[in-house]
């Protein structure tokens, strides 16, 4: 019997980590005592264990050299930047004035509001990288309208649920920071991988707006005209598309001999940044050249537009590292609150107080998963994953669809910092013995693990909206009417299709890596490769070759030699 448990001692650890999290203890303290408590143990089972268990209680001196190898880990500094970057903008009023501006530019259409949601939660996860910050900000400012122009209920918060989430794939991601770690992956190559599948995942939401707008019209009715304060001038804004368009081209053109690849985005931020300027002297001496319409748009959208190319273009053009575009993001959103007029000292200690928390809550996660991890691979239990997992049928893609399933499941009770930490580690080792792309399987999770913000009993991005959103029926303060209220059933059922949709946005990752792997850049051609070897004088037969007396790396040449006939 203790050989059996003692063999035995990974799954049974394993287990009841699993039990500990239920119950609800915090995830840092359960990973840590659970870690002690089976090292402990296990030194007691080793001799009964025939060789599994190689733990001694001289194994613990290792922990302060594994807990400063955390502490020193310069990739998770980008976390508590772009945390602080994420909350400044949110108290700057950013969120307010795009879900403004793009609901009055969309609003003349049916579902113009939730389109309206989902395109600035996509900018909101791009600058962000907060779901938080996403999910309070727009409930706050759009559920209200859109439950005063008459929006289903469970179309508006599953809409602003979703949208939320978006900031779990679309970098600069937390999660795919945390991702990158513990995968032993660049974050950059990651944020890279994330990109296309993050942006595809926005489309697919309008994708189902539309669907709606088509088959229950009354579920999302369009914004009527008086509400529409910004006025007209669409035209104006296509105009001023295009033009920017058509010098953004033209500066590619004119850059891409200096500059190559880098030329497409150096030459668009130029385009932009003219633009930009154009629409603020256009207001400034009211010279009538751009609507008001247009005028509102470029000027809302330019600045965190910019703000997304200071923290993701630096990062994809190679200038600054992830630590380094997160640190820029926090001075540019400084610099933003302070152009709005919004940076106090307030805002400054809410968002370094939110930071310290989260800094803090993910550090101590981290030391207690050093502790489990440190008893876990003493009794062999990476063994017993990797053995568990390559030993599926239907090797890579029987490996994916099993994971996905078991992560989507733990999903409805842990929290993605926890599966992290936890389940990644050990998942890792078993995909990159099956040959797959880590940072493939990484956008794959970080795709899964957006669903544990949005299925219910769990769903934070649900716990977030229900928090903002009106319970009871309350008097709207521009029509004057009795409006109802949100019940968390409607919230609820809501999210039920973004979960949906979620999960086959996980196939589709699956399905297409190429979505993910394009990160590596063109494949070589092997059989195109062309090797030259230069010129080196004094080397012989190396660089000169057929020069006399010598061979390559000047050995004797002794091909060189003849034999003269014999004279008669």
């Amino acid at each position: 019997m203790m050989e059996l448990i003692g063999s035995n001692m990974a799954p049974i650890m394993f287990a009841s980590l699993i039990i500990f999290l239920l119950i609800g203890y915090p995830a840092a303290f359960s990973l840590a005592a659970n870690g002690l408590l089976f090292f402990a143990i296990g030194v007691w089972m080793a001799p009964h264990s025939a060789g599994t268990i190689s733990l001694d209680w001289p194994l613990l001196y290792a922990l302060p050299e594994r807990f400063w190898g955390v502490m020193q880990n310069e990739t998770l500094l980008a976390i508590p930047f772009f945390t602080f970057m994420g909350i400044v903008l949110e108290r700057s009023g950013m969120a307010e004035d795009l879900l403004d501006t793009i609901g009055q530019l969309f609003g003349p259409i049916r579902g113009g509001l939730a389109y309206a949601v989902v395109v600035v939660g996509a900018l909101l996860a791009a600058t962000t990288g907060v779901v938080a910050a996403s999910v309070i900000a727009m409930g706050l400012i759009s559920l209200p309208i859109m439950l005063r122009y008459g929006y289903d209920r469970r179309v508006a918060t599953g809409v602003i649920a979703a949208s939320g989430t978006l900031a779990q794939i679309i970098p600069p991601s937390l999660v795919l920071i945390v991702l990158a770690d513990q995968l032993g992956r660049s974050v950059g190559d990651m944020y890279k991988g994330a990109l296309i599948p993050g942006l595809v995942l926005s489309g697919i939401y309008l994708s189902y707006v539309m669907v709606i707008s088509i088959v229950k019209p009354e579920w999302v009715p369009a914004l009527p005209k008086e509400a529409r304060t910004l006025g007209s001038g669409v035209t104006s804004l296509f105009v001023a598309i295009l033009a920017t368009v058509g010098m953004g081209y033209l500066f590619v053109m004119w850059l891409y001999p200096t500059h190559g690849d880098n030329a497409d985005i150096l030459g668009a931020a130029l385009a932009i940044l003219i633009i930009y300027v154009a629409a603020v002297l256009d207001r400034k001496l009211k010279t009538g050249v751009m609507s008001h319409l247009t005028q509102q748009v470029i000027m809302v959208l330019i600045p965190p537009l910019a703000l997304i190319f200071l923290v993701l273009g630096t990062i994809f053009l190679g200038v600054a590292t992830p630590t380094e575009g997160g640190a820029m993001g926090a001075v540019g959103s400084l610099a933003l609150a302070a152009a709005k007029g919004r940076l106090n000292m307030t805002v400054v200690s809410q968002a370094l107080a939110s930071t310290t928390r989260l800094a803090s809550f993910v550090m101590f996660i981290l030391i207690g998963a050093r502790v489990f991890s440190l008893t876990f691979y003493g009794v062999n239990g990476q063994v017993w994953v990797e053995h568990l997992l390559t030993s599926l049928p239907g090797g890579q893609l029987g490996f994916l669809i099993v994971v996905s399933l078991l992560v989507f499941v733990l999903a409805f009770f842990l929290d993605f910092f926890e599966l992290a930490f936890i389940i990644i580690p050990l998942l890792a080792p078993a995909a990159e013995k099956l040959g797959i792309d880590l940072i493939w399987f990484g956008v794959i999770l970080g795709v899964n693990m957006q669903t544990s913000f949005m299925h219910p009993p769990f769903g934070f991005a649900l716990f977030y909206l229900r928090s903002v959103a009106p319970r009871g029926s309350y008097k709207d303060p521009v029509t004057g009417q009795m409006t109802d209220g949100i019940k968390t059933s409607q919230i609820y059922w809501g999210a039920v299709p973004f979960v949906l949709i979620q999960v086959v946005m996980v196939a589709i990752v699956i399905a297409f890596p190429y979505m993910v792997t394009h990160y590596k850049g063109k494949p070589i051609d092997l059989n195109n490769v062309k090797i030259e070897i230069p010129k080196m004088p004094g080397l012989g037969g190396l660089g000169a070759p057929g020069s006399p007396g010598s061979g390559g790396l000047g050995a004797p040449n002794f091909n060189i030699l003849k034999t003269e006939p014999k004279g008669n």
